[in-house]
């Protein structure tokens, strides 16, 4: 299985606190069956002013205490950055990451605020389309907004984002409302993608397995493996340099 969405770089955002804890995560998705792993720490200006050159050094030597420690999980770095009006400005000096490049298209994993959706994302989204840049909506499912008023969901479709589930929010642990949206939205086959969003050990750890079943349950096994496997391996195909 591939995890596009993890916070697995120590001591750079809100994820692993220190090394040790990145490598206990690592060892957790090794042992889940994870083959391919993007660290997507925060790009939040104010809060998380993470740079390309600072988490290309971090995965480097994340990388290397990996293979020292035994654990063969192919590591990859992009960001999770916050919808903000100064992300325009990152995006014209090419100072951000992106979750991989298909067909000409980079991709962007775009973090809504957790309790509302802003005024003006379409016209943000819509001219990050016209940069070539295409959006994956990470957790939509927890958002407020989008819990209160679907309209958002179908919105943001529309405009030709793409989305990615939390795996622990489909297996109920980030409440009821939440697993409606995720099951609604899986029924409805607008997920691409299903990730862990993984922070800690004890809170967040990196487990797909246990959503995996769930939804091969709901909407069938080969669909769970286009969501677990082939869409999140086409999109970062080229974070891993595979052909």
């Amino acid at each position: 299985m591939f995890d596009i969405h993890s916070h697995i770089l120590p001591g750079i955002d809100d994820g692993a606190k220190d090394l040790a804890e990145s490598l206990a995560l690592l060892e957790i998705a090794q042992n889940d069956g994870i083959t391919h792993m993007v660290a997507t720490p925060h790009i939040h200006l104010g809060r998380f002013n993470n740079t390309i050159t600072g988490i290309n050094n971090d995965i480097t030597a994340l990388k290397s205490a990996a293979e020292d420690n035994g654990i063969f999980i192919n590591l990859a770095v992009a960001a999770e950055i916050r919808l903000d009006v100064e992300l325009m400005g990152l995006v014209l000096s090419n100072k951000l990451p992106f979750i991989g490049k298909v067909d000409n298209f980079n991709y962007m994993l775009l973090e809504l605020p957790h309790s509302n959706v802003p005024q003006g994302f379409d016209k943000l989204i819509t001219w990050l389309a016209n940069k070539n840049i295409k959006v994956v909506i990470p957790h939509p499912e927890r958002n407020r907004d989008i819990q209160s008023n679907p309209f958002y969901i179908q919105r943001l479709n529309q405009l030709g984002c793409e989305f990615q589930l939390t795996a622990s929010s489909i297996e109920g642990a980030w409440g009821e409302a939440a697993k409606k949206i995720s099951f609604n939205m899986l029924e409805s086959n607008i997920v691409k993608y299903i990730a862990t969003d993984a922070h800690s050990v004890k809170r967040r750890p990196p487990i797909l397995s246990k959503a995996r079943e769930i939804v091969s349950e709901l909407i069938g096994s080969s669909k769970a493996n286009e969501i677990f496997r082939k869409n999140p391996e086409s999109l970062t195909k080229s974070l891993f340099n595979e052909k």
